[in-house]
């Protein structure tokens, strides 16, 4: 039989406009479910100069890519909100969104695509050159510095890996054992045998120099005063998960040894009932095209779960046939 729409504005509201929200809005939208996306505009890759392993978009600008996305979605008759919500709660069957604006949003699921932050090394320099000079992903902008360079900082256990990696790329690699505990023994062994030049120091400042009126790299300054060359530098951030909005509807943070991260299913849920979560919020080294293709998953997921607590009421929810 058919029956009213329940008490809410859409079926779905995605919290996060990135690579996996936008994938799901779009994948929920052409199953002809009311989504809407709400995003506060601060996507995580903005700096970079271009999104890479992207297929038949290699090297999109990160903010062009979230354009075309955002049009996507809006093409197939989904809502992309300006705005940041800033409370969630459960209410009857769904969910109230309150956002900053001071509207609230009402809906049966929840999908969670709010993503990271890098929080970078306390040191000078580096967040002015961070997503240009100053790196982190051998696959997002190794190729860029292939062949040139590169001074990896030991910040954390994870940078004798990055070094490694990196060592792909060039032959004049240099790790700075910045952080004492951060390279063990046996790492000095593997990064010797990669070719990784090893210089016991602390760093004092990433030096920065104005190159027509942008910020590029001039050299890592070392505690005594020298200063390495180099045209790429690479540390290793704290992967910090926005996951604030999930911990209030009840949540608790998984720990990995890589950060905090909403643990979920196959496809994308989580251990609250309605709520599924896709993107860097569930896997912290996610790239551009995972992140699609987890947001494109949980899309999917949360279509099923919406077509059978339907089948199982008895009910067929109206909806406008496009």
């Amino acid at each position: 039989m058919w029956v009213a729409r329940p008490a809410v504005d859409h079926d779905v509201a995605i919290v996060g406009g990135g690579s996996a929200g936008l994938s799901a809005a779009t994948t929920l939208a052409r199953s002809l479910r009311s989504v809407v996306v709400i995003d506060g505009g601060e996507p995580r890759n903005a700096p970079a100069e271009g999104a890479h392993n992207a297929f038949g978009r290699e090297g999109i600008p990160p903010l062009e890519l979230l354009s075309r996305g955002r049009d996507e979605v809006r093409g197939y008759g989904g809502e992309v909100r300006s705005d940041t919500v800033v409370d969630a709660h459960r209410e009857g069957e769904g969910f109230t969104l309150s956002l900053a604006s001071g509207g609230t949003v009402r809906a049966r699921r929840l999908l969670l695509a709010t993503g990271l932050v890098d929080e970078l090394p306390d040191l000078p320099g580096v967040a002015e050159l961070w997503g240009r000079d100053a790196l982190h992903c051998p696959y997002c902008h190794g190729y860029e510095a292939r062949g040139t360079r590169i001074v990896v900082l030991a910040t954390s256990p994870m940078s004798a890996h990055q070094a490694l990696l990196f060592a792909r790329l060039t032959d004049d690699i240099t790790l700075v054992a910045h952080a004492s505990d951060a390279v063990t023994d046996e790492a000095r062994a593997e990064l010797s045998a990669a070719g990784v030049s090893i210089v016991d120091a602390t760093v004092d400042r990433v030096r920065t120099r104005d190159d027509a009126g942008t910020t590029r790299l001039d050299g890592v300054e070392l505690s005594g005063g020298t200063v390495l060359q180099a045209d790429a530098v690479v540390v290793a951030p704290r992967f910090a998960v926005r996951g604030d909005l999930y911990e209030r509807l009840g949540g608790t943070l998984a720990r990995t040894p890589m950060g905090q991260i909403i643990e979920t299913g196959p496809m994308g849920a989580t251990a609250v009932p309605g709520v599924w979560a896709a993107g860097n919020n569930t896997t912290l080294n996610a790239v551009v095209t995972v992140a699609m293709g987890e947001g494109v998953s949980a899309g999917a997921a949360i279509n099923a779960d919406l077509v059978m607590a339907d089948v199982l009421l008895g009910e067929t929810v109206e909806h406008s046939r496009r």
